[in-house]
């Protein structure tokens, strides 16, 4: 499997929570297999942010519809999309079904035009419940809070260790029972734990993963 033998039409879903190495891993998949790469979590974070914005509730039905069909593709490249206030309103705002539904066209247009990799949390789930290719990509709890401690610092954001966890565990709550496309893993996804991998290490075996289910 290289890059100089492109996949066309296939997708691939990456699912997992938070830091758990899922969008750095889908994004090297997808220019390993010449495919384009989606982060549907931008297009969470990016309605939760316009929320905010507006000086409204992430959980407030009717703004974060709103919002989410008033995105434009300049919403996605907002400085601002990423840390504790950005993570927690994404999460917030992706529990409302009518927000989920605003977006779930869109994800699946993107993918269906000429096949995607694309990284969220219900991936494999809902929006491309047929894909051929499934992996869940997890870690410790622990391991992922450090990582998102690790990607603050290196951002010159302050922020204390023992607060990430716990606004991490919070999300993973928030994400794993809500009642609309909770988090988990595909009923056929292939597990990636990443606890005890580098970067490097995780592609390689999501590599392997991917080239075995594909028969390549």
């Amino acid at each position: 499997m290289s890059a100089a033998a492109p996949l066309a039409g296939v997708v691939i879903a990456v699912d997992g929570p938070a830091a758990a190495g899922k969008g750095t891993l889908a994004r090297r998949l997808a220019a390993e297999l010449g495919l384009p790469y989606l982060d549907t979590g931008l297009l969470y974070r990016a309605t939760g942010r316009r929320v905010l914005e507006g000086g409204a509730d992430p959980r407030d039905v009717l703004a974060a519809e709103a919002a989410a069909r008033a995105l434009t593709a300049a919403d996605f490249t907002r400085p601002d999309l990423r840390g504790p206030e950005a993570d927690m309103a994404a999460s917030a705002v992706a529990a409302i079904p009518s927000v989920r539904a605003a977006l779930l066209d869109w994800q699946r247009d993107f993918g269906r035009t000429h096949g995607a990799v694309l990284d969220g949390r219900d991936i494999g789930t809902v929006v491309f419940p047929e894909a051929p290719v499934k992996l869940f990509v997890t870690a410790s709890a622990e391991q992922r809070a450090h990582r998102r401690w690790m990607e603050l610092r290196a951002r010159g954001v302050a922020a204390d260790p023992d607060a990430v966890l716990s606004e991490l565990r919070a999300r993973d709550a928030q994400d794993s029972s809500r009642a609309v496309a909770p988090l988990k893993p595909a009923a056929d996804a292939l597990t990636l734990d990443t606890t005890a991998l580098d970067a490097e290490a995780a592609f390689q075996a999501a590599r392997a993963l991917v080239a075995a289910k594909l028969g390549r």
